[in-house]
């Protein structure tokens, strides 16, 4: 079932004395993301909301592991206040930081609002990601080579970005298209700070990890009528695979020797890939950057002119074949409500 699930991460590289941040690590692919670093030796930082879990997540890592260095942390990405004070403690406490995994999200999420007002997958899956890494970024710099992690998912390729509208604020939610949009978000994000990283150390890279079962999936709907649970369920779950073997993508773009220096990439589980083309604007890419730094107190970010020669000359694609499949993929995974990502 390799091939359809991608199997296990073939880097065997250890990571001692490494530090790697995780957001939403007390379940599903971050739990399990967290559990395999701290086998290979990372000290690991979980980022989560709800600290009993996270707490008692840690606790099993290391009692799994024998890692004494596991530790939870309290983060909320729908807080912009408790985003900033979590990266003060990590800049603080941690002398450096090695990777950073953007983990946590949220999935076609019922309308609501953060904290801060704003929609809800919007904020925390991209949002709260964009300003909890650009307030490590002089760790990561100080600690370079190091390596940012972004999930993202299948959904970014039917995803707009709406800039007259980010949060949804002036027309009919739409849970599916709200979701599509964090998700292109995330990589227009990866490419945008690859190039701004560029010559610093710092690698951005961000992947779709598979059709994973965990609890993201929640507000979709499977199981939730006699056909879905009877019929669909078995099919989708030779198909579908855990939370462990979801983990391995992330694993393997936070440990892998191979892809040092490797940036600005996309990757469709463990396989390099070229994202959507609207994924590669770079107009739209900076647009979103100025926009998203804007909504977080982040002026100076807003501003940070890239250099020219930062920017690589290439044109979207055309190819329609990605697209194509893409659709279909998304349109078999909508009918049974299975989760296409984070």
């Amino acid at each position: 079932m390799n091939h359809v699930t991608g199997g296990p991460c073939p880097s065997k590289a250890k990571i001692p004395g490494k530090t790697v941040v995780i957001t939403g690590a007390n379940t599903g692919i971050g739990k399990e993301t967290a559990k395999e670093l701290a086998k290979r030796g990372g000290r690991i930082i979980m980022g989560c909301r709800d600290m009993e879990k996270c707490e008692a997540a840690a606790k099993e890592i290391r009692g799994q592991t024998l890692n004494p260095h596991v530790y939870a942390r309290h983060i909320d990405l729908a807080s912009i206040n408790s985003i900033r004070q979590f990266a003060e403690r990590v800049n603080q406490e941690e002398t450096h930081v090695d990777v950073l995994i953007n983990n946590a999200g949220v999935m076609r999420c019922p309308a609501g609002k953060t904290e801060d007002g704003f929609d809800i997958q919007f904020g925390v899956n991209h949002l709260g990601h964009f300003l909890l890494t650009n307030l490590l970024l002089e760790k990561l710099k100080d600690s370079a080579p190091s390596r940012v992690v972004n999930l993202t998912s299948l959904a970014h390729i039917v995803g707009e970005i709406d800039f007259n509208d980010l949060n949804w604020d002036n027309k009919k939610f739409d849970t599916k298209r709200a979701y599509c949009q964090s998700k292109l978000a995330n990589v227009l994000f990866t490419r945008e700070l690859a190039q701004r990283l560029e010559g610093t150390g710092v690698t951005v890279n961000c992947l779709h990890p598979g059709v994973v079962a965990t609890e993201l999936g929640r507000h979709t709907g499977l199981h939730q009528s006699q056909f879905s649970s009877s019929v669909l369920s078995p099919f989708f779950t030779l198909l579908v695979k855990g939370p462990e073997l979801g983990a391995q993508p992330s694993v393997y773009l936070a440990v892998a020797e191979e892809l040092e220096g490797v940036t600005g990439c996309y990757y469709d589980v463990m396989i390099e890939k070229e994202p959507a083309p609207k994924a590669l604007d770079q107009e739209v890419s900076r647009r979103l950057w100025e926009a998203s730094a804007r909504l977080m107190g982040l002026e100076q970010a807003a501003s940070a002119a890239v250099p020219a020669s930062n920017r690589a000359q290439e044109k979207p694609s055309t190819d329609p074949h990605t697209k194509i499949i893409a659709n279909h993929s998304l349109s078999a995974l909508e009918q049974t409500g299975m989760n296409p990502g984070v």
